[in-house]
């Protein structure tokens, strides 16, 4: 994204009043929601604020947690580390075959591979697609992207002031009690790199230039 686009976002988000996700008014993450939506081909998205809290949703939405066996994607040491921290372990390959595949698959955005999302996501065939959109260069974001509603559901509740949260916060009442996790965790996602994340896919492919003023 080129430093004047970089600017209008940060000058319309900052000036919008609303630079917090708990913000019902807000409109950055359910524009992001929408547009991945759209080019993931998958009906539900759970933004969170780091590729290792997408790893953790789509775990967590699946019932997967400490004790469990799970067929992995490919991950690196740090990812793998993370994993085992939650309890989960790593289930062997047979597994896989008769699972059908991994638990979830793994994409690593960068401006070098944006434009491939779309066809990435279509590629991908495990019930939930963790995004890690940290390598577009604005702080650590990613997605779970899902078709199974409830996936998408117990992913949400993993985050403080998520979806369901935010329904009741004002009531201190449970929404839906039985998606209440031991713990949340703080994996919400900025309105403001939210805005900057869906600026970066927007401008992927060839741009027109822009024409301003009346000069030739």
């Amino acid at each position: 994204m080129e430093q004047y686009d970089a600017a209008l976002v940060l000058t319309r988000v900052l000036t919008s009043g609303v630079v917090m996700s708990i913000e019902k008014n807000d409109k950055e993450l359910p524009s992001l929601e929408r547009l991945l939506a759209k080019l993931g081909g998958r009906a539900r998205v759970v933004l969170v604020n780091s590729r290792t809290a997408a790893i953790h949703a789509a775990l967590c939405g699946q019932g997967i947690g400490h004790g469990d066996h799970a067929v992995l994607p490919e991950l690196d040491r740090r990812d793998r580390s993370f994993v085992s921290w939650l309890g989960v372990q790593e289930a062997g390959q047979e597994a896989g075959s008769e699972a059908g595949g991994p638990a979830f698959d793994l994409l690593s955005l960068t401006p070098e591979n944006a434009g491939q999302l779309r066809e990435a996501a279509a590629a991908a065939s495990a019930p939930a697609l963790a995004v890690d959109f940290t390598g577009l260069g604005f702080g650590p974001a990613a997605a779970l992207l899902t078709d199974d509603e409830r996936i998408w559901a117990r992913a949400e509740r993993l985050k403080i002031f998520g979806a369901f949260d935010l329904r009741t916060m004002w009531t201190q009442e449970e929404a839906e009690p039985g998606l209440a996790p031991g713990v949340q965790f703080n994996y919400r996602l900025s309105p403001l790199v939210a805005a900057c994340v869906r600026m970066a896919l927007r401008q992927v492919g060839p741009r027109t230039p822009v024409k301003t003023g009346g000069t030739n």
